[in-house]
């Protein structure tokens, strides 16, 4: 069963963590779900031609 995140469209408002982190405001696409016990992971193909997962929390993020 699919995740229903996937194919949603998001707006990201904070990459706190990452050494290379995707601008804030940068939109794009969750391709994959993985909900673990205290937070969940999503791969993100971002607008800007890259492809990098968010971890929540810490990261932030907005659905469009």
């Amino acid at each position: 069963m699919t995740d229903p995140l996937v194919g949603r469209r998001i707006r990201l408002i904070a990459m706190p963590d990452d050494p290379a982190p995707i601008p804030a405001g940068t939109t794009g696409t969750i391709t994959a779900v993985n909900r673990l016990t205290d937070f969940m992971q999503l791969h993100v193909n971002w607008d800007i031609n890259r492809s990098l997962m968010l971890s929540v929390p810490p990261d932030l993020y907005e659905l469009l």
